[in-house]
């Protein structure tokens, strides 16, 4: 039982003999992972920073669908690859220059993990009767057990999840839509047009924030099961979960305002009623939490171990190096939890669309490269050699990434900083457009003149089993 239920793969290839599953476990695992609370709080930044409710509902369904197709792309390379996400960008940017993302990636995780375990402990807290200081530490260390143990309860979890959650949100809108004048919402609709692309950019960065480990989740599956299949099942989730969450916010925040704005789970919970519904309803907040917080540190650890194996050439890790990788996640993001606690609204918008900034480019560099230069196809064993076919270090594609930076800033629009073409257009921050854009028609021109194009072990034949077992 142990053998089969805690996870042994880390960033190496996953054997033909171990895939399992089927692509629909994508979408019961996207779907648990949007149906929660942050999510919530996302869609409803769009109404309390100015937005009306029937432009920013169309905004963030267009964000979702956008960024969720992005995301869902990533997903994809999974079946065909067997291997983690951040693997992959090794292929552009060099075993080693891989690195320059990654950490980027990581800080990523880290913001995650404490902005999900600031409104999970709130719930926790309520539940066990200790406190949100408390009830933060206790949904810590269980999201790090979960982590530890892996991919397949990692996916049950998911399913479970998309379960519950999905009923307990159909209850809470039933219990909303008795409290609020729908049709009036509805009739009050102005169009701005940089509260539209501030809630775009709201849910897209939600989507693409996914991106940097979605295949992490798809790469059991069998190498049998369609791209098509997986990206579709992914989308639909990701999707449907997250707009759903995110309406809910929307007209939640267009109702309560300052009630909701002083404790968005207290408000939410107070909604569905007292006693054991109130004490099920932060039951399923903790639960949706957990999901999604489990993800953020599962990948928060893939990306770790695959920036210290850049540099130490070693693809296996021992259950103790394991432990100890997801130990540093969850520590770094419940100190952040526990000192950003109380202004938690205000910064996580920031946090958002600051981190938006710093994905698009990766995410427009790694499929082109995956989709239109390398053809679906990379040599997976140069992936693990510096001296291989991608070398150490891509400098072409770093600087096409640096570009991609460079070129958002202008359209930019946060707390503490905005670009100068920002108030051209009206406030609208057209950023993350800017910076899917340039680095993808960039690196499409550099890469056509100068492609890896794999060879030996290629993705689509059989992988090597790793042969080495030392710990990272």
């Amino acid at each position: 039982m142990t053998e089969t239920l805690v996870e042994r793969r880390s960033i190496d290839v996953v054997p033909d003999e171990e895939r399992h599953g089927t692509a629909f476990s994508q979408f019961t695992l996207w779907l648990g992972a949007n149906l929660q609370i942050t999510a919530v709080v996302t869609g409803a930044l769009a109404v309390v920073f100015g937005g009306d409710v029937v432009w920013s509902l169309l905004g963030l369904m267009v964000g979702n669908v956008l960024g969720g197709a992005v995301m869902a792309l990533h997903s994809a390379q999974g079946p065909k690859l067997g291997l983690p996400q951040m693997i992959q960008s090794r292929a552009q940017f060099g075993v080693r220059g891989a690195v320059v993302p990654l950490l980027l990636v990581i800080l990523m995780y880290v913001g995650f993990f404490a902005s999900g375990t600031v409104l999970a402990g709130q719930a926790v807290g309520e539940l066990t009767h200790t406190g949100d200081t408390s009830g933060i530490v206790i949904f810590a260390v269980v999201t790090a057990v979960v982590a530890v143990v892996g991919y397949r309860v990692i996916h049950a979890l998911g399913r479970l999840a998309s379960v519950i959650c999905a009923l307990a949100f159909v209850y809470l809108g039933i219990r909303l839509l008795d409290h609020v004048d729908l049709s009036t919402l509805m009739k009050d609709a102005h169009f701005s047009l940089s509260m539209f692309l501030l809630a775009m950019s709201l849910s897209a960065s939600w989507q693409l924030a996914f991106g940097p480990y979605v295949a992490d989740y798809s790469r059991y599956l069998p190498r049998t099961i369609s791209g098509r299949a997986t990206f579709w099942w992914t989308l639909s989730g990701s999707a449907i979960g997250s707009q759903w969450s995110m309406t809910f916010g929307v007209l939640v925040a267009a109702t309560a305002g300052d009630k909701f704005l002083a404790n968005q789970v207290g408000y939410v919970v107070g909604l569905g009623g007292t006693g054991l519904i109130a004490s099920f309803l932060y039951f399923v907040i903790a639960l949706g939490k957990l999901t999604i917080n489990v993800l953020n540190t599962y990948g928060g650890f893939m990306s770790m171990v695959t920036s210290v194996s850049g540099f130490r050439g070693r693809r296996l890790l021992s259950q103790r190096g394991r432990a100890a990788y997801i130990a540093l996640i969850m520590i770094a993001g419940t100190a952040v939890a526990l000192l950003g606690k109380d202004s938690f609204l205000a910064s996580f918008k920031d946090f958002l669309l600051f981190l938006l900034t710093f994905f698009t480019p990766w995410s427009a560099i790694n499929l082109v490269d995956y989709y239109l230069i390398s053809k679906e196809r990379y040599d997976i064993p140069a992936l693990f050699d510096p001296k291989g076919r991608y070398g150490a270090w891509r400098w072409d594609a770093l600087v096409v990434y640096a570009v991609g930076l460079l070129a958002q800033l202008p359209f930019l629009s946060t707390a503490f900083y905005t670009g100068p073409l920002v108030d051209p257009l009206g406030g609208a921050d057209v950023s993350w457009i800017v910076g899917l854009v340039v680095p993808a028609l960039l690196y499409w021109l550099l890469a056509r003149r100068n492609p890896a194009l794999p060879s030996g072990n290629e993705s689509g034949t059989k992988p090597a089993t790793a042969s080495r077992t030392e710990a990272v």
